[in-house]
């Protein structure tokens, strides 16, 4: 049984894929280099389609034209100029007009993305009633992701970007891999009130669940996502990485049906 059907409300996933990817080292889309036989962000799709999402929206930006040849089974939305994610979500919410129930936000780069942690998030998301529910996990590197701050009860309190957090937060493994589920209704809400950063100018969707929280609205983490299942895609090298764990996670599939 799918996510949507457990809880009969709608869910819509919104992954984020109009960025370059300027270490790929290529003038190809990021999003639509091969892993596995397939464009990496295609399995981010899949993974959603899998776990119920009724509407699978996709944001484009960098070659724009060639992501929607390469990628099937889900609507585009362009993002134009590319102001951070916080604009990037914001650039759907005329597409997502009189959508009522939860949009799923995560980036494209992440093939290793499972339809159960969707699951988990989605059912955690309705059990509770939260506002949002993110997806964390505890990695021996956190250089480069946003960290989870959590308060004195252990509960979420903020997110960190890596380029923002203090020498103490940089000592956190505990890491935000952009997986989000948000009630649709508070998500635009609080993306209509959102400041820019100051430093980049950018709009941050990582904002989001610190402001529900201090407007006291209840903000869920599912903990313990695989290290290995976050990895996302930014060189050659990494696509390597994550093409080896996708095919030995293929063969095993394929040994337990034999």
């Amino acid at each position: 049984m799918s996510a949507s059907e457990q809880s009969n409300k709608p869910l819509a996933a919104v992954i984020l894929a109009a960025g370059k990817g300027t270490r790929m080292d290529s003038d190809l889309p990021k999003v639509v280099h091969e892993v596995a036989g397939k464009p990496m962000v295609q399995w981010v799709v899949d993974a959603v389609r899998e776990a119920g999402a009724d509407r699978v929206i996709l944001v484009v930006g960098h070659g724009a034209e060639i992501v929607k040849d390469k990628v099937q089974g889900c609507e585009y939305v362009l993002q134009e100029p590319q102001l951070g994610t916080g604009h990037a979500v914001l650039v759907c919410k005329e597409a997502l007009a009189g959508f009522d129930g939860d949009i799923l936000i995560l980036g494209g780069d992440g093939p290793l993305l499972r339809a159960s942690t969707i699951h988990k998030m989605v059912e955690l998301q309705n059990k509770t009633s939260a506002a949002a529910t993110l997806a964390t996990s505890v990695i021996a590197d956190p250089t480069g992701y946003g960290r989870i701050v959590r308060d004195s009860d252990n509960m979420f309190e903020a997110i960190i970007e890596h380029k923002n957090a203090t020498l103490e937060q940089l000592e956190i493994h505990e890491v935000y891999p952009s997986y989000a589920v948000f009630n649709a209704e508070k998500l635009w809400e609080c993306l209509d009130a959102l400041e820019p950063n100051p430093l980049t100018n950018e709009y941050y969707l990582t904002e989001v669940p610190r402001t529900l929280k201090e407007q006291g609205k209840t903000v869920e983490v599912v903990n313990a996502v695989d290290p290995q299942d976050i990895l996302s895609i930014n060189t050659p090298e990494q696509l390597q990485e994550v093409e080896s764990i996708l095919l030995a996670r293929i063969n095993t599939k394929m040994e337990h049906s034999a």
